[in-house]
């Protein structure tokens, strides 16, 4: 009866962390594989995994949240299905939704070209500049929970967000000094 009862505490917590984090997976998963359908299914195998590993990720959290956990699973899976199929991300503006509140055609518009250009510039950035910027402003992890879900420490993360912030503004410089200049990038 003991193993019963264990299982049904598991059970109850893992729906508990699925019902928590569902969102913040899938939002990662959106924005690190550009579509829906892929992203729902990374999502979908993020959490069959997370399942199975679960009971032990619980013994050896000690307290942490487990979130960071679940994110570097879905990172791995994304890095999975980047190498077996060779792609990049591209993120659909249109289901962005980055625009809700109601504008003017030409606030619209202009509005539209400036996310466009910033997901340009995300998206080319490298995978780990990349994850790091969409964890932290699109999931609004902190620090040391990027850190815990890249497999690095604090500090480095700390640096890899920097640079990778940086690096998006330079491009952003460099696209806006072509734009004036008249000159496609």
């Amino acid at each position: 009866m003991d193993d019963v009862a264990d299982k049904q505490r598991l059970d109850r917590d893992f729906t508990e962390l699925y019902r928590a984090h569902l969102r913040d997976v899938y939002s990662y998963a959106y924005y690190r594989i550009g579509n829906h359908h892929d992203a729902e299914d990374l999502t979908e195998q993020t959490f069959l995994q997370a399942y199975r590993h679960f009971d032990r990720a619980q013994r050896e959290s000690n307290g942490r949240p487990l979130r960071p956990w679940l994110i570097r699973i879905a990172h791995n899976l994304a890095a999975n299905y980047y190498r077996d199929r060779s792609r990049r991300p591209v993120t659909q503006l249109d289901d962005a939704a980055i625009i809700s509140a109601p504008h003017g055609t030409e606030e619209m518009v202009e509005g539209r070209e400036e996310v466009k250009e910033v997901l340009r510039g995300v998206s080319e950035l490298p995978d780990d500049r990349r994850e790091a910027l969409i964890m932290r402003f699109a999931l609004d992890m902190d620090n040391r929970e990027i850190a815990r879900a890249l497999g690095r420490s604090e500090g480095a993360t700390k640096v890899l967000i920097h640079r990778a912030i940086k690096q998006l503004e330079q491009s952003l410089e460099e696209e806006a000094a072509g734009d004036e200049a008249g000159v496609e990038p």
